[in-house]
């Protein structure tokens, strides 16, 4: 008899209340004993957080996605009809110029797109913040894309063997939501201040309030000693780097004493003064927009292989905050969706292609990528093998990808030290690849200090990572193994729990449920 188990389903869109999550949990620990099996917890976590804190190994993930996980996604309400600006919607008729009226005229609210196939042949960008593309459902609402990017606005680049390829190939989309970050520096911090801490020393706080939201960050020098200290001093070869690393971190300003700053969240990292930390503006140019109920459709072409791809791509949500996309399907795409920027959710995101596979066996790039700080990933289902499924790199961190599956996925982590991002509760389907991994030479491991592995399911057993995937500081708990257990307070941790076992199944959602139940005391 398989395993029963309970799963309180709540994507961030419609969240369950934690009044029933709580039962839920309870009643799954009641009958997980009935039937046979006891629940199992981590000696990093325990049983509802008791073991950990925020000097220990195992970071604090509940900060990721929309407004910190402290808000559901919003339902913004029904605005203008693109067939209100000339779109027809019947698979044959251009209806790019339409879509860009709509977004040109709408200044803040929902472009409803109606249930119809739009041949779109154009790059369509949202560059404001509360504006939000909406279909009838991705069944329903269809973007046909025949053309890519590339041959649309060229954008040609090189690998870094140089090998000539189309940028496309790792970035952009047909809908792309733009915005920046501010970097003006509001104070610079004095002193060297350890991970874990929340209170830093500044040289003035004339421009500091309490409840501002700022950015810690800091940047490498030309040794790349900060790129190592991301590795926890085994990093690798880096002199590729070229002290391009940097550390970022968003958090809100809960008190002022003197010239001393606490914020609400610990430093994800050592700050020391060499790397020049600084507290700067958190002032993003687009917030509260999104993608939602939208299918993206392109050509059923057969897939050349790696670094060949000119653009089928669906979105791409880039330097914005607080955004989101929700409920999309996509055909045949070159990659699927490209994220970055801070505190910004996809949620619901299904793959599927009809186009015939290269030589290892993909038909396509990159599933879904992840830049940036605090995002979350949840709910997608990769029907098809990607050269690289899921891709964290550019030194980001807190990114969460949670209660998801595909038919054999990858964790490609793209070096340049991605470093405390989770993978929890998920299906890697035939789990024959987990550990592949893409990104050019001399540029560090694959995966940064503290990478965090929890509740991975496979129908193969998973073995730990290669030497050259990542330093002995990352955490693997409850992945589907016949290895046996490693735990060191300062090395490798592999804590080999049956996954139908461990508790809890989803890591992020109970440091989310903590915290949140801490704030409400």
């Amino acid at each position: 008899m398989p395993p029963l188990k309970i799963v309180a389903n709540h994507p961030r869109g419609n969240r369950t209340s934690l009044s029933l999550i709580i039962p839920l949990v309870v009643a799954g620990l009641i009958l997980s004993t009935v039937i046979g099996f006891a629940a199992e917890h981590s000696a990093l976590w325990g049983e509802r957080g008791e073991k950990w804190n925020p000097r220990s190994r195992l970071p604090d993930f509940s900060f990721a996605g929309y407004h910190r996980g402290e808000k559901p996604l919003p339902n913004v309400p029904p605005g203008v009809s693109v067939k209100d600006f000339g779109a027809k919607g019947d698979g044959v008729t251009d209806d790019t110029q339409a879509f860009l009226a709509a977004i040109a005229k709408v200044g803040r609210g929902a472009i409803e797109v109606p249930p119809g196939r739009y041949r779109i042949t154009g790059l369509l960008e949202i560059t404001r913040s509360g504006v939000v593309l909406r279909g009838a459902g991705p069944d329903k609402t269809v973007l046909v894309c025949p053309t890519p990017l590339n041959d649309i606005k060229p954008n040609w680049g090189a690998t870094t063997t140089g090998q000539r390829t189309s940028n496309y190939s790792w970035s952009g989309g047909f809908v792309v939501v733009r915005g920046k970050f501010g970097s003006e520096v509001l104070a610079e911090i004095s002193g060297n201040v350890s991970r874990g801490e929340s209170t830093v020393t500044v040289g003035s706080v004339d421009k500091l309030r309490v409840g501002q939201e700022v950015e810690v960050y800091q940047s490498d020098l030309p040794d790349n000693s900060l790129a190592v200290h991301l590795y926890s001093g085994d990093a690798g070869p880096v002199e590729n780097l070229k002290g391009r690393a940097r550390t970022s971190l968003i958090g809100r300003i809960t008190r002022l004493d003197g010239n001393h700053v606490t914020l609400d969240r610990a430093l994800r990292t050592d700050l020391r003064t060499e790397w020049k930390p600084r507290l700067r503006a958190f002032e993003p140019t687009v917030t509260e927009s999104g993608v939602e109920n939208i299918g993206f459709e392109f050509p059923v072409t057969p897939y050349q292989g790696h670094f060949t791809e000119l653009g089928f791509n669906p979105v791409a949500l880039g330097g914005v905050a607080n955004c989101w996309v929700r409920n999309i399907r996509v055909r045949n795409a070159d990659s699927g969706p490209y994220v970055s920027g801070a505190f910004n959710t996809v949620d619901g995101v299904v793959i599927e292609s009809d186009r015939s596979v290269d030589k290892q066996k993909c038909t396509g790039h990159h599933g879904i990528s992840l830049g940036g700080t605090d995002n979350l990933v949840v709910n997608f289902d990769i029907r098809t093998r990607f050269i690289h499924d899921i891709t964290v790199s550019g030194f980001c961190s807190g990114n969460v990808i949670a209660r998801s599956r595909g038919v054999d996925l990858s964790l490609d982590h793209h070096r340049y030290a991605p470093h405390e991002n989770l993978f929890t509760d998920l299906d890697a389907g035939a789990g024959t690849r987990l550990w592949k991994c893409g990104g050019g030479a001399a540029l560090g491991k694959h995966c940064g200090t503290r990478g965090t592995f929890w509740n991975i399911r496979s129908a193969n057993a998973l073995s730990y990572p290669p030497a050259a995937f990542g330093p002995a500081t990352m955490n693997l708990v409850g992945l589907e193994t016949k290895q046996p257990a490693g735990t060191s307070p300062e090395g490798k941790w592999f804590e080999p729990i049956k996954p139908a076992e461990l508790q809890p199944q989803d890591l992020h959602e109970a440091q989310l449920r903590r915290r949140l139940d801490d704030k409400s005391r």
